[in-house]
This record gives structure tokens, C-alpha cells and sequence, in this order.
């Protein structure tokens, strides 16, 4: 099974890739092929239109995300939205190549609101796609994260067990 890492953060010091990084290492351990995109290298271009002849780094990326069969987001709130950084990227996907995928989702902000909405948000993008969202999604504040890294134990468990159910997921599906 192919699994992609997708941190949806572009600053530099991104939070959020410091939780994707958990979960792409976690997830190595229970998938060898398995990927990490991280928007916070500034790498993937500005989409457009699909006749532009794009750098490899983000040819690579958008076939990696139509290669793989699960797809675990991680995205910051930024005014009650996913970041655009996020929405970009997907602008390169086919949803041609992308029914039957699995998604789990992560979403970090600084306070305890909008996580509601970015989660409904990212969950309708990925019906655009037909991939099919872990119902489960990790919410998280940034007081979980301190000296770039977790400290918050129960948070750790909750990204484990979202990678866990959404593989457990990705595998009923690929039997079927």
C-alpha cells in the first residue's frame, strides 16, 4: 500500500509539519512505502492551468498524491480555512486517478474554534475526489507543541490511532 504525508503548511516553521513528521515517521514503521510532502519547503509551484510545463518537484508531488492509496493531510487554520498552500497543490491532482483512496485528516490551530469547519471543508474536497475520509479526524492546539516537537502524550496516541484506523480503512477497501 502506498501512503502519502501531506503537511499543509507553508511557513518555514510550521507547526504543523512538526505533527505530519510524527506521523510520517509512525507511519513508516507500519508502512515502508510511504512519502511525506512538506509545504513548508516552499517547493510546489503556483498552479496555472494545466497546459504549464511545472518543475519536477511538483510534477513529482501530484503524481505521488494520485499514486498513493492513502493519503494522511495535516492542515493549519488560517481564518476558518485550510491553508491555500494546501488548496494548491491539489489543484495538480486528476480526480480521473483518484476514486477509492483513503484520507485521514489532522488539523492544528491556535484556539479551540473553526476546527468544525476546516474539518468539513477538507472532507468536501476530498468527495470532489471521491476518496473516502476517515470519519475520525485528529484535532489539535498548538499547545501541544513545544521546542518544535510534541509534548503532549495523548496527542501522540490520537495520531497513531488515526493513522492506524485510516490504514486499517485503506486495507477493508482494497479488499473489496
Amino acid at each position: 500500500m502506498k501512503v502519502v504525508i501531506i503537511s499543509g503548511s507553508p511557513r518555514k516553521n510550521a507547526n504543523t509539519q512538526i505533527l505530519m513528521k510524527y506521523v510520517f515517521e509512525y507511519t513508516k514503521t507500519k508502512n515502508q512505502e510511504t512519502k511525506l510532502i512538506n509545504l513548508s519547503n516552499n517547493e510546489i509551484e503556483y498552479y496555472r492551468g494545466p497546459d504549464i510545463d511545472y518543475d519536477e518537484t511538483t510534477k513529482t508531488a501530484a503524481n505521488d498524491i494520485m499514486e498513493a492509496d492513502v493519503w494522511l493531510i495535516g492542515s493549519p487554520i488560517y481564518n476558518s480555512f485550510f491553508s491555500s498552500a494546501l488548496k494548491n497543490l491539489f489543484e495538480y491532482v486528476n480526480y480521473k486517478k483518484t476514486p477509492g483512496k483513503v484520507a485521514g485528516i489532522t488539523i492544528l490551530g491556535a484556539g479551540n474554534i473553526s476546527f468544525v469547519n476546516v474539518q468539513t471543508l477538507i472532507t468536501q474536497l476530498m468527495s470532489y475526489f471521491r476518496v473516502i475520509t476517515n470519519p475520525k479526524a485528529v484535532f489539535l492546539t498548538t499547545e501541544s507543541i513545544s521546542e518544535n516537537s510534541i509534548i503532549d502524550e495523548n496527542a501522540k496516541n490520537r495520531l497513531k490511532e488515526m493513522v492506524d484506523e485510516t490504514l486499517e480503512l485503506a486495507s477493508k477497501v482494497q479488499q473489496n
